[in-house]
């Protein structure tokens, strides 16, 4: 099997993994970049950002990931697709294995990021940025007036529930069981909200289908304990029934939380040295794009501390 030898491997290549890159290029480490779908993460299903810093007319996804890809390569950052299929750490160096090829690397980053859960249902995939949002503080403020929906009952529904009640006239939380799993204090102040008649509760409630054309027009409805089926116009849906790290092939190689997510120190150092971590795998309390940059910045400039402190030895 072929051997490929790098300063730096970088898994992932979202706003963490390519702002890892851009450090570790301006750097002249040797650096390659790993990505098994498409560079920018999910970053690239927001239609519009408008929460990062310096566009206050707000960016695409799309364009912002690019512009990122753009910096990187002008700072000699190697791009690959390919999957990382495994990871052995070892003391001196680390193998990642992919098909047909290892790759040595004297330190890794992983920026390997995280996926939204979905509901499954027709009608999600197709409208998703164009109505279907998993991210409230990315979307909420474009839907000022609007009738919207969130989909969950846990702590991340009720938060955002609460946050989008700045901008959306009304709210209509659709939970699958017959009470709230959230704490009880963002209970209450989601119970004060539907007394003024901002946030409807929909009860032992879950989503069939996401509907519309060009954009989400309705959600169908349908009661898990009466059978009825109804419709629900309105302009958007946000929908909270958890996140996943994409976390699977770390598994007995690293310190993970009991969601999979990696932990880190606040130079994003995970359990083994030599490792790093950024961005949304990381165990954190934000994932936006510009705490993924945070991030990467970070664990580059400490990857490339370590490699010189083992260099000197």
């Amino acid at each position: 099997m072929p051997v490929s030898n790098y300063d730096i491997v970088i898994v992932g290549a979202g706003p963490a993994g390519l702002t890892a890159g851009i450090y570790a290029g301006r750097a002249r480490l040797k650096t390659l970049l790993l990505e098994k779908l498409i560079h920018g993460g999910q970053v690239m299903t927001t239609d519009l950002v408008e929460n990062y810093p310096g566009f206050p007319e707000g960016i695409s996804g799309f364009e912002l990931s690019d512009r990122m890809r753009k910096q990187a390569e002008r700072f000699g950052l190697e791009f690959r697709s390919g999957e990382v299929l495994s990871l052995e750490p070892e003391a001196d160096g680390h193998r990642l294995r992919l098909e047909g090829e290892e790759l040595r690397a004297g330190a890794v980053i992983i920026a390997s990021g995280a996926r939204y859960r979905n509901l499954g249902v027709p009608g999600e995939k197709a409208l998703t940025g164009k109505g279907v949002s998993y991210c409230a503080t990315c979307d909420g403020a474009l839907y000022r007036g609007e009738t919207i929906a969130v989909v969950g009952g846990g702590d991340t529904a009720l938060t955002d529930t609460l946050f989008l009640c700045r901008f959306a006239s009304k709210i209509h939380l659709i939970h699958r069981r017959d009470a709230l799993r959230g704490e009880k204090f963002l209970q209450e102040q989601v119970f004060a909200q539907e007394k003024k008649g901002k946030v409807e509760i929909h009860w032992d409630t879950v989503v069939e289908e996401i509907q519309g054309k060009q954009a989400v027009e309705a959600l169908k409805l349908k009661n898990v304990k009466t059978g009825e089926v109804s419709s629900l116009p309105l302009a958007g849906v946000f929908i909270f029934v958890g996140i996943t790290p994409n976390t699977a092939w770390l598994q007995g190689r690293l310190s993970l939380d009991e969601w999979g997510f990696v932990f880190t120190d606040a130079n994003m150092a995970t359990s083994v040295p030599g490792i790093f971590a950024a961005g949304d795998v990381r165990n954190k309390l934000l994932r936006q794009i510009s705490t993924a940059v945070g991030d990467g910045a970070i664990a580059a400039f400490a990857a490339e501390a370590y490699l010189a402190e083992r260099h000197n030895k």
